[in-house]
């Protein structure tokens, strides 16, 4: 077990590294989207700039950054494309749980190239594994795995025939089967395309609890455990689309200045601007607040309370809610512009398709009411509910 009290801060190295990669990604975003993938350009540039190994233990190599730190590097992404920030918070978020959870023997083997692995899979609607000599049998489909079509290992939940625990296996991209079935409204450029894995024989020391909060390497963040690091990934995702939308509503509008009839002299328009900007702005707020409070506590050794859980899931409710609405009103404003193919009609699409994630829903906003209202006492969060 890990025995590092503190966050790790790598600085804001990989920051400015991924702030320097948003002309390529700008310049390939509308190939991606056509290819349902992101470009090789991309990921080697990725590769290169260390970003997938921005979440792995620093004792593998790896820059384990603070939450914080990931927030601003997954809105940097975000902003200069949706579907490479999202591509990048999903495998990154499992390359760093595998490195901290997994055995010896299986991080011996991922973690050994002269590149992090890429590796991208699903943790909901778990297969089945069979308990087998030294491992398990698994099998199963999977939706939404983002970033498979880059990757060379799946990262898959299951439960385990007899125990009914559920457990992260990671296989080899040869046992599996993908479904090709990735036609979408939006994000299409992140690959997420559904699979299959028929009895593949997994190791014990590739799985681990889905649960787990016990890091075998590497620091404070991963005593979040695998689901509260997820809303890391979503809270900065929503940060990086919701300014780049609008951004470019204040460019289109801009850029028209003058013109009779335009959006640059509307009073009704410039109102509604002022309340979607504050509207983001105070949604922003409460993400960054949430998760100094996290940084904190983790620095100080300590776990999360409940409130503070309720808080975590509750800032990412609220603001993916919010970009939802700033999308709306971008989408309207852009008239024409936002109707033809191009950057605001993208943008519309990848938030729609981002606000559909399971852990922004509605479940887990009426748990956050419930705890918030003081009607759970006494229970705790399991997954996206409060259980006693």
């Amino acid at each position: 077990m890990s025995d590092t009290p503190r966050l790790h801060r790598a600085g804001t190295t990989l920051l400015d590294r991924a702030r320097d990669l948003r002309p390529l990604i700008e310049s390939e975003a509308g190939r991606a989207e056509a290819e349902g993938r992101l470009t090789t350009p991309v990921v080697d540039a990725l590769h290169e700039a260390g970003v997938f190994g921005l979440w792995v233990p620093a004792p593998l190599g790896g820059a384990e950054l603070s939450p914080r730190e990931l927030l601003d590097v997954f809105e940097e992404l975000t902003y200069a494309d949706p579907s490479t920030g999202w591509v990048v918070m999903a495998t990154t978020l499992e390359n760093g749980t595998a490195g901290a959870y997994l055995g010896d023997d299986a991080v011996e083997l991922l973690f050994k190239g002269p590149r992090m692995p890429l590796i991208a899979g699903q943790g909901t609607r778990p297969g089945v594994a069979v308990p087998d000599s030294g491992g398990f049998r698994l099998t199963g489909q999977w939706s939404f795995a983002s970033g498979m079509l880059h990757a060379q290992y799946a990262h898959s939940a299951a439960a385990v025939e007899g125990t009914h625990e559920v457990r992260i296996f990671i296989t080899p991209i040869e046992d599996v089967t993908m479904l090709g079935n990735w036609d979408v409204l939006g994000l299409r450029a992140t690959g997420s395309v559904d699979y299959t894995i028929d009895g593949a024989f997994v190791p014990e020391s590739q799985s681990h609890d889905f649960l787990t909060t016990e890091p075998l390497r590497g620091g404070a963040i991963f005593r979040l455990g695998l689901l509260d690091q997820a809303l890391i990934c979503h809270s900065g995702w929503a940060l990086g689309i919701g300014r780049r939308l609008l951004d470019e509503l204040a460019r289109y509008a801009g850029a028209r200045t003058g013109r009779p009839g335009q959006l640059a002299g509307s009073d009704a328009f410039h109102t509604d601007f002022a309340r979607a900007e504050a509207a983001f702005r105070a949604a922003s707020a409460l993400i960054r607040e949430t998760w100094d409070d996290v940084e904190r506590t983790l620095d100080g050794g300590g776990r999360l309370g409940t409130r503070q859980e309720t808080m975590v899931r509750l800032a990412l409710n609220h603001i993916t809610a919010t970009i939802g609405e700033v999308a709306g009103f971008v989408y309207r404003s852009g008239g024409t512009t936002a109707l033809r193919d191009g950057l605001i009609q993208r943008l519309f699409r990848d938030a729609q398709a981002g606000t559909a994630h399971i852990l922004s829903g509605p479940q887990a906003l009426r748990e956050c009411g419930r705890e918030l209202a003081g009607l759970a006492e006494g229970q705790s969060w399991a997954v996206l509910s409060l259980e006693g």
